[in-house]
């Protein structure tokens, strides 16, 4: 009996002992299924962190080409920064260039004028001149009458003092003839300046000679100023307001009053051998700026003139050496005769010959006029 419950107790402990290891068995199974389970979602972690670590290199590559593409935008941005500047710079060495030129257009006005006020100050001394001479003139005949008082004196006293009255008389003829001879020399010179201002004169009437030509073979076809002989065309039939393009419109009556004026010059040969130079010359009104109306004046002649030059006439008579054109801004307006300008008027393009010497017999005829 006390056998029997040794055995059961022996028994009873190895199934204890087998459920204990069973259940540290178990237990162990269940700390090696938490220790792979834990692996597996350390891995699973950190293969989320490496792909998220990837995606913030991409991110960091990205936003490197960007900065680069930034970088060279910039670059470029900076590179058209300079090409601008450089322009500005070129511009204003341009305007410098511009104000040079009308600085040096004023210093030839200024020079045109002394040389004007030097014919005036010629003119007062040869006035002087011709007043010195009119005085000499006077005081000579004073000294003639005082002479022949002394001859009459001379006279009375003639039968006491014949031989010193013939030394006299002998001083005294010495002395008329001179006065003769200085008398008739005088005469030779006035008469030798008469001819030569007669000679100057008719020079000088060679243009209004040409411009009664011109007018006789114009024939009334064209109309043309009756003291310069210059052809005159509204600007507002030729161009917009201010604007230097040629209006289509125009180009066919410019072409015909060209042809007929030009023509009547250069067909005639009492003119055409006289011809310096054919002027067009662009003319404005006094609104706005001086600089403004002259490169607006000058563009407008330049219009005119490219266009004559493109014309089949001007070829064929090869007026290209004499044709010429300049912008006079609104230096010469147009006024009625209370004095005051006439804008339409002065908005004009003119267009004008002259003659070889043209200049010299102008100051010549201010010279005689003066006279």
């Amino acid at each position: 009996m006390l056998l029997k419950k040794d055995n059961d107790s022996e028994t009873n402990f190895w199934l204890s002992y087998a459920d204990l290891m069973a259940g540290l068995l178990f237990v162990f199974i269940l700390l090696i299924g938490a220790i792979v389970v834990k692996s597996i979602v350390l891995k699973s972690n950190l293969a989320s962190k490496e792909n998220s670590l990837e995606n913030s290199l991409q991110t960091l590559l990205l936003r490197d080409k960007e900065v680069q593409k930034l970088k060279k935008l910039l670059a470029l941005r900076s590179a058209e920064l300079n090409a601008t500047k450089e322009e500005l710079h070129i511009s204003k060495d341009a305007l410098k260039l511009k104000t040079e030129e009308i600085v040096n257009l004023n210093n030839i006005l200024l020079s045109k004028n002394m040389k004007i006020d030097d014919f005036n100050n010629k003119i007062i001394i040869m006035q002087n001149l011709l007043n010195e001479s009119n005085a000499t003139i006077a005081q000579q005949n004073d000294t003639l009458q005082k002479y022949e008082n002394k001859v009459l004196i001379l006279s009375n006293t003639l039968s006491k003092k014949e031989q010193t009255l013939k030394l006299k008389d002998e001083k005294l003829l010495k002395l008329l003839q001179a006065l003769d001879e200085k008398e008739t020399r005088y005469d030779a010179l006035v008469a030798k300046l008469q001819a030569q201002k007669a000679k100057i004169k008719s020079l000088t009437g060679i243009k209004i000679r040409v411009i009664s030509e011109l007018k006789r073979s114009l024939k009334g076809k064209v109309t043309i100023d009756p003291n310069s002989g210059s052809l005159r065309l509204s600007s507002s039939i030729l161009f917009d307001k201010g604007s230097a393009k040629l209006k289509n419109s125009a180009k066919k009556e410019l072409k015909t009053l060209f042809i007929n004026y030009i023509g009547a010059l250069t067909t005639n040969k009492k003119i055409k051998n006289q011809l310096d130079r054919i002027i067009i010359e662009g003319h404005t009104d006094s609104d706005g700026s001086y600089l403004y109306n002259l490169n607006l004046s000058q563009k407008r002649a330049y219009a005119v003139m490219n266009y004559l030059l493109t014309l089949k006439f001007t070829k064929k008579n090869h007026l290209k050496p004499l044709l010429v054109a300049s912008g006079r801004s609104y230096l010469d307006p147009i006024k009625d005769k209370h004095g005051k300008e006439i804008k339409s008027a002065s908005r004009r393009i003119e267009i004008k010959f002259r003659l070889k010497n043209d200049d010299a017999m102008q100051e010549i005829e201010k010279i005689l006029d003066y006279e």
